[in-house]
């Protein structure tokens, strides 16, 4: 994979998109979700999800409960729980997808050498891939307190995980300054802002592409 992309090439990189995203809920929690038949499934849990974060974000995930959800979604209770059992279970897979795709997106580049380009090659990616499934991202970072103590303990461990991989990828690079841990946290904390802090970057007029330039400018201009 090359070091150097846009989100357009990203996007036709990876098979990664707000589509196929339903695709791999319901093959990944088949033996949960009790609904077979392949194309109203799909449709219903974008309906799901999509409305899970939209209360989330009016009333807040804590706050809301099923009924709304039903209401939401025009699903029945009955039908809801071909799909879901609960709450707990729906914030379990929003982290899930989040886990999945930021531990995949570092295989991609798994054969640059340089560490530098590397390293550009991971912010950049890491940035679209946010891009892609800012919602899930998103609801991650403002509501995984509402996760079980287990799934928190998991959410955690995912991310310091993250941070290791680009941790390691800033240690390789010649006469580094600073540690790599510390630079691999403001790294990621760069990435947080972006899918968090939306408005502001809309009302900037700045995309991903241009927030991606910026973010590796000071990466490079930092350890090169």
């Amino acid at each position: 994979m090359p070091a150097h992309f846009d989100f357009q090439q990203f996007q036709a990189m990876t098979p990664l998109d707000g589509v196929n995203i339903w695709a791999y809920l319901l093959d990944r929690y088949a033996d949960r979700i009790t609904v077979k038949r392949r194309k109203p499934a799909l449709e219903n849990l974008e309906k799901i999800f999509n409305a899970t974060f939209k209360l989330a974000n009016e009333v807040g995930f804590r706050a809301m409960n099923l009924r709304d959800l039903c209401g939401e979604t025009g699903l029945s209770m009955g039908g809801l729980y071909g799909y879901i059992s609960s709450k707990d279970q729906l914030a379990e897979m929003i982290e899930d997808v989040v886990r999945h795709a930021t531990h995949e997106v570092p295989t991609m580049f798994s054969d640059v050498s340089d560490p530098l380009d590397r390293l550009e090659a991971l912010i950049r990616a890491s940035i679209y891939v946010s891009e892609i499934l800012q919602p899930w991202f998103y609801f991650v970072f403002m509501d995984s307190r509402v996760l079980q103590a287990e799934q928190r303990g998991t959410a955690k461990e995912s991310e310091l995980h993250v941070q290791s991989l680009f941790a390691d990828v800033i240690a390789q690079v010649p006469s580094l300054r600073g540690s790599p841990d510390l630079i691999a946290a403001h790294i990621l904390a760069t990435f947080q802002d972006w899918y968090v802090k939306r408005w502001k970057y809309r009302a900037a007029d700045i995309g991903p592409d241009r927030f991606a330039d910026s973010a590796v400018r000071m990466m490079r201009g930092y350890l090169a």
